[in-house]
């Protein structure tokens, strides 16, 4: 195992890191706008068992319909994501298998049967079914699709933040200690929660933007006046949720991935009372000189800021890029070796793994040895991970992407905020079917919420490059031996196929909207 770790070819390991991208990013295409629309289309539907309304359960049913269509997409862009784990990363899976597996089995056996299970009712039993329990089935449903986050977003939460296992030398496996240290970590209650409420916000602007779409059309005016007055008020409530779970997510970043903060902020020098960049010219097209340490170009930035979102103290201490290279120390007092230090630490691990796997294959093992090959294990492993990398720049993200795809995330997030209580406003206290600029500036705000939520998962997970589980384990371990023209095949596969899933998403689901909800004669009453 140690040897071949270290000779992977690194063209795989792009080619998988690739491929792994692409299913997620189109994964994540589909999985916000289930869970925002699930939180919709129970509302509307608790609507008409307050009121019998007719209006409201066909008002209901158009929503549940676009569900449903997008619900079926991301499910097949989901089970491969699951299985790619397997293919293109066997040595992750091999090396944490036990403790990641547990959550991803759970949302397949509780959360996934629930929602599969209620989704049926929901679709197929508005005749069959009393509406009470139709209405239980689909808040249900939502549930199920919100649980089944859940445990994804625990096994994410746990790459970031790996807690609950230990270390075994005779099976080379992590194993889990502690499930409810997995399943109940911080990072992971926070990821959850911004997640989820993130995809909200999503859900809220498809609703408005296919609402604005039909009073621009002149049609369907009070389902889209409604609909509109409900997803703002979600989007509105999503919006400051959001910001108040981000706060507090950006405090665990700070505190178990600093690396990922100081790119973020391209923070190349920390210390005390640090500013929150607003504005700065960095160059897209390459990775800047942070060794040097320079002034971004047009740099602006808010007194303090960064220690408080961070720290939540004006004068909190905020890590660099260079003093996590360099060494440095905590506000707590933790001394943090320099990087140098940590991979010799590692490399000292990884030796002492092999030996004891050497000594334990054989008939009559030295005890003694033994003992002090596992004793090294232990003194050394916290730094494991270290041990496979080449040089001190591996441990850098790549700092523009970071950089744009946060302010991207943040800038739109609040835009969106804007634009909600714009749209509420004009909702509850005008006539807002005349109002052909919000209608477009709706449509338009799909748009950007997609963006803001793809920029948020681009800050995670490039955030804490070349980890694949932080500090734990990096890519170039974690990889299958496999060949890279294997691999940029079945890329391109996926490619095709996730492209055409998404063609035809797209093009029953304009159909559907054009063709409205098929409104009943009593509905008008």
């Amino acid at each position: 195992m140690h040897n071949l770790l270290l000779t992977i070819d690194p063209t795989a390991i792009d080619w998988s890191r690739a491929q792994f991208a692409l299913t997620a990013i189109y994964h994540w295409l589909f999985v916000p706008l289930t869970l925002g629309l699930a939180l919709i289309m129970a509302i509307m539907e608790t609507c008409y068992y307050k009121t019998r309304n007719v209006f409201w359960r066909e008002t209901a049913k158009f929503w549940q319909r676009l569900f449903g269509v997008n619900f079926a997409m991301g499910v097949a862009t989901g089970i491969i994501l699951e299985f790619e784990f397997g293919t293109n990363w066997s040595n992750y899976s091999w090396f944490v298998g036990d403790i990641f597996g547990a959550p991803l089995a759970i949302e397949g056996i509780v959360a996934f049967f629930m929602e599969s299970t209620f989704v049926a009712v929901m679709f197929f039993g508005w005749k069959k079914v009393s509406a009470g329990f139709h209405l239980a089935a689909t808040w249900l449903t939502g549930l199920g699709a919100t649980i089944s986050a859940w445990w994804i977003l625990v096994a994410n939460a746990w790459m970031q933040h790996p807690v609950g296992c230990a270390f075994n030398p005779d099976t080379v496996r992590n194993e889990m200690v502690s499930f409810a240290d997995v399943a109940l970590s911080p990072f992971a209650i926070d990821k959850f929660f911004h997640t989820v409420i993130s995809s909200w916000i999503v859900g809220a602007a498809f609703v408005v933007a296919v609402s604005g779409w039909y009073l621009l059309r002149n049609r369907e005016h009070r389902l889209s006046i409604v609909s509109i007055k409900i997803a703002s008020i979600v989007g509105i409530v999503a919006s400051v949720l959001a910001m108040a779970t981000g706060d507090r997510s950006a405090v665990q970043v700070a505190d178990k991935q600093p690396m990922k903060l100081a790119a973020m902020e391209a923070l190349y020098n920390g210390g005390e009372s640090v500013g929150l960049t607003a504005i700065a010219a960095i160059n897209p097209f390459e990775q800047p000189n942070y060794a040097a340490g320079e002034e971004h170009a047009l740099h602006i930035s808010i007194p303090n800021g960064l220690s408080i979102l961070a720290t939540h103290s004006t004068d909190g201490y905020v890590a660099g890029i260079n003093d996590i290279i360099n060494g440095y120390t905590k506000a707590d007092g933790t001394q943090v070796a320099p990087l140098k230090e940590r991979m010799a630490n590692g490399k000292i691990a990884i030796q002492a793994l092999a030996e004891y796997r050497q000594l334990k294959a054989q008939p009559e093992a030295d005890a003694a040895a033994l003992a002090e090959a596992k004793a090294k294990i232990d003194a050394h492993m916290a730094d494991f991970g270290y041990g496979y990398l080449n040089s001190e720049a591996d441990i850098v993200p790549y700092i523009p992407l970071c950089f744009y795809a946060f302010r991207a995330m943040v800038g739109i997030g609040t835009l969106l905020l804007l634009f909600f209580l714009v749209a509420g406003h004009i909702a509850f206290r005008c006539d807002i079917s005349n109002k052909r600029w919000l209608h477009w500036a709706a449509i338009a705000m799909l748009s950007l919420a997609y963006i803001a939520s793809e920029a948020g998962w681009i800050v995670a997970e490039m955030g804490r490059q070349p980890w694949a589980i932080q500090d734990m384990l990096p890519l170039n371990a974690a990889v299958s031996d496999i060949g890279a023209g294997s691999v940029a095949t079945t890329f391109f596969i996926f490619l095709a196929l996730f492209t055409t899933l998404l063609v035809v998403e797209i093009s029953i689901l304009c159909k559907q909207i054009k063709k409205g909800p098929e409104w009943e004669k009593e509905s008008e009453k």
